[in-house]
């Protein structure tokens, strides 16, 4: 099988997001400013102390499973007290919304969901990750339909459709960008030659600002924002370019070419920002893991790459002076990030990871969970488990809300005890 079912799932595409929320004891109140892709910053590192430091021999507590939630392989989100999960009925897509006791609220349809055809039906279903804030939830189907929903009972607010209403791209396998909110816009990426960048209304889906960027097709990536002294910089990439744009007009501030683009290394992971510099990671055969420092302005300048380093959609952790990512042959990577020299590895399951409270969770693609801590350059791992319930492929990206686990595994969304 190629590295093109990687995309698929996308980022897994895509998803896992969350904020914290409230389920078991917490040093943080129940009220979440906002929930999406990969946590609070989209950095994959959660707030959250009093974790376990070690995990049972006979692995984790399972303490509920809500079964449903259709095909994909999209993550969760936790607002406030509530979980919110893109699935599936019936080629529809659905947003789910789930009491923190696994409970179903409410769920609402979101147009068509992306089933595929030939070799992309083999992974069909749901594949971003909802966005919360201010009690509205900005949902995308795999058809490319963006959903704003009342958080409270489902409500449609509004909908645009990126291909009908935008004029973007249906690309191979389907929308899985987990779209950006902040300071009253939805930014989103249709991939289309005047239409490529958008910014909508959060309160009604109009247009403000659509720009052609780089006027290149898109690669499934889910951007993030940056503040930076003078202004809030958008980082996204596209197929050929990781690029900035500013967050108030769409302007394109500077851009990195992908001079080794392979169309069987699809890269779908976000960038990441920390202290000052852009990392990325694709799975081109001479790129691979890539640090651009960010200026003031959004100028980006290469400090090293990798080229040994390949990861494709199961995201990357930078913490204190290392990248922190698992690689093909089941190890987790400590890649420093003055060098890009690799200082140290560990065995465990390959697959999407996340940090909170000094300790790595990783969700292998195997459906093994490991916990593993770092410390003096040195990996330790300190908790097994196994995934077995759900059905597909293990591909979601795991989400951490007080102290309890969240793992998206196809048709189920179970919850384990981690603290």
């Amino acid at each position: 099988m190629t590295t093109r079912f990687l995309f698929y799932q996308l980022l897994p595409a895509l998803t896992i997001l969350s904020i914290l929320s409230s389920c078991k004891s917490t040093d943080r109140s129940n009220t979440a400013e906002i929930a999406q892709w990969r946590g609070e910053h989209r950095t994959g590192v959660y707030d959250g102390t009093s974790l376990l430091n070690h995990w049972e021999a006979n692995g984790l507590e399972l303490l509920w499973v809500y079964e449903g939630i259709g095909k994909g392989y999209a993550s969760p989100a936790v607002y406030n007290n509530t979980i919110f999960v893109n699935g599936e009925k019936d080629s529809t897509s659905v947003v789910f919304a789930i009491d923190l006791n696994g409970n179903l609220l409410w769920e609402a349809s979101n147009g068509l969901e992306f089933m595929g055809e030939g070799f992309s039906a083999t992974y069909p279903g749901a594949r971003s990750t909802p966005t919360i804030v201010e009690q509205m939830v900005f949902a995308t189907s795999g058809k490319g339909r963006i959903g704003c929903f009342e958080a409270e009972n489902g409500k449609e607010l509004w909908a645009v459709d990126i291909i009908k209403d935008l004029n973007g791209l249906e690309n191979y396998f389907g929308y899985s960008e987990s779209v950006l909110v902040d300071d009253g816009k939805v930014y989103c990426f249709p991939g289309g030659e005047q239409n490529n960048t958008v910014a909508l209304d959060w309160k009604t889906g109009n247009t403000i600002w659509s720009v052609p960027a780089m006027r290149d097709t898109f690669s499934y990536c889910s951007p993030i924002l940056v503040q930076l002294p003078e202004k809030k910089v958008l980082v996204t990439h596209s197929r050929h370019y990781l690029y900035t744009l500013d967050a108030d007009n769409g302007q394109v501030l500077d851009s990195y070419f992908i001079e080794h683009y392979q169309y069987d290394g699809e890269h779908c992971n976000s960038p990441l920002y920390a202290n000052g510099s852009i990392y990325f990671i694709g799975n081109e055969k001479e790129d691979g893991a890539i640090r651009l420092d960010l200026s003031a302005d959004g100028k980006l300048t290469e400090v090293w790459k990798n080229t040994v380093i390949k990861n494709n959609f199961n995201g990357y952790v930078v913490y204190g002076n290392h990248l922190f990512t698992m690689v093909k042959g089941n190890k987790l990577l400590a890649i420093n990030t003055a060098t890009g020299a690799v200082d140290a590895e560990v065995k465990a399951a390959t697959g999407s990871i996340i940090y909170a409270d000094n300790k790595f969770i990783c969700y292998g693609m195997n459906g093994d969970l490991n916990l593993v801590s770092f410390a003096n350059n040195e990996f330790k791992v300190t908790g097994q488990a196994k995934v077995t319930r759900g059905t597909g492929q293990h591909f979601a990206h795991p989400v951490l809300a007080n102290g309890v686990l969240l793992i998206r595994h196809g048709d189920a969304l179970l919850a384990y005890k981690v603290s």
